[in-house]
């Protein structure tokens, strides 16, 4: 009887640290002030262990895979064709958890305009591919696994 107890208590055991770590672990509130200053510059509008919310405006550029970080890209501004998936051409390691390449072979297309939402998991190689508008501006939540 007890192992029966035994394996759905080991199962649930690492949503339950998962759920106690807490993502975002406090309450932040920026000002629109701030988070409009951050978008015209680029850079975190929020730090948070396991949460860090970002104000891009970007360029076509290489390819990125990230190892632990997952992503949600909400499109203010400007459009883009975005490549998630597929094999990255041309690898290299620019730190212990991110991949660089200068393009993916493959994969799935994505047209990106202003309101549009999409998400990329760890381990999915993504792509500016290009930006047709040449900056494209978007709110980047990354969760850390």
């Amino acid at each position: 009887m007890k192992s029966l107890l035994a394996l759905p208590v080991l199962m649930i055991m690492p949503i339950l640290l998962t759920a106690a770590a807490g993502v975002p672990a406090a309450v932040h509130y920026v000002g629109h002030d701030k988070v409009s200053a951050t978008m015209t510059k680029g850079g975190a509008i929020v730090e948070d262990p396991g949460l860090r919310i970002l104000a891009n405006r970007r360029e076509a550029g290489e390819a990125e895979l990230h190892e632990k970080t997952n992503h949600v890209f909400i499109i203010v501004e400007g459009e883009a064709t975005f490549v998630t998936g597929g094999t990255m051409v041309g690898v290299k390691q620019t730190s212990p958890d991110e991949k660089r390449a200068s393009k993916i072979e493959g994969g799935q297309t994505h047209h990106l305009t202003k309101g549009d939402v999409i998400t990329i998991p760890a381990k999915t190689p993504h792509w500016w591919k290009e930006v047709p508008s040449k900056t494209v501006a978007y709110y980047a939540v990354n969760i850390e696994n």
